[in-house]
């Protein structure tokens, strides 16, 4: 199960609101929806909060027409999500743009079922090199920006150390908006 809420920072405080995530694909979709939620309030703060039930939790905070900025607490949970993989950008993951998009580089395909000289019928287990990192796997843990919050009064080493589960609750009650991120659970 998951929730998703904005937090927008406005002169009056903090307001909350829930957030359907269902026409959100991209990262810039979801920056798009944070900054619709401060059209009165140009430059404001947003805070996008996405959890996945015990499993992961991820903050995307948009200031006016920055770039966001993105912290996920564990990548490699996230990514078996769909509301994850919005978050882990080619650019968290260390990736070049469009790298896991086979169609990028025709020659990357097997089109003959062979690959360099190798009958189609070959046991990749017999290659001792199989098992080296290919650098398309996504790291288990922390992933992002850890400094998202700490302006906010949530330290780097603060982040780290929430657990998935009542972590948003915990950031919340620490930026004075529990109460009003409460009213959306």
């Amino acid at each position: 199960m998951y929730f998703a809420a904005l937090l927008a920072r406005t002169e009056d405080g903090w307001e909350a609101s829930d957030t359907e995530l269902d026409d959100v694909e991209t990262l810039a979709d979801l920056a798009d929806l944070a900054r619709e939620a401060t059209a009165d309030y140009d430059d404001d703060t947003v805070l996008v909060f996405i959890e996945q039930e015990d499993a992961w939790f991820g903050v995307v905070r948009v200031d006016g027409e920055e770039d966001p900025r993105i912290y996920v607490s564990d990548a490699a949970a996230a990514a078996r999500s769909s509301y994850g993989e919005i978050l882990l950008t080619d650019e968290m993951l260390g990736r070049d743009p469009g790298a896991d998009d086979p169609a990028a580089d025709l020659d990357a395909l097997d089109l003959d079922g062979s690959e360099d000289g190798e009958p189609a019928d070959a046991d990749p287990s017999d290659d001792p090199d199989a098992d080296a990192d290919t650098g398309d796997a996504v790291p288990a843990g922390p992933l992002g920006d850890t400094e998202i919050l700490a302006d906010l009064g949530v330290p780097r080493k603060d982040l780290i150390g929430l657990e998935s589960g009542d972590a948003l609750n915990e950031i919340a009650e620490i930026l004075g908006a529990a109460e009003v991120l409460e009213t959306v659970r």
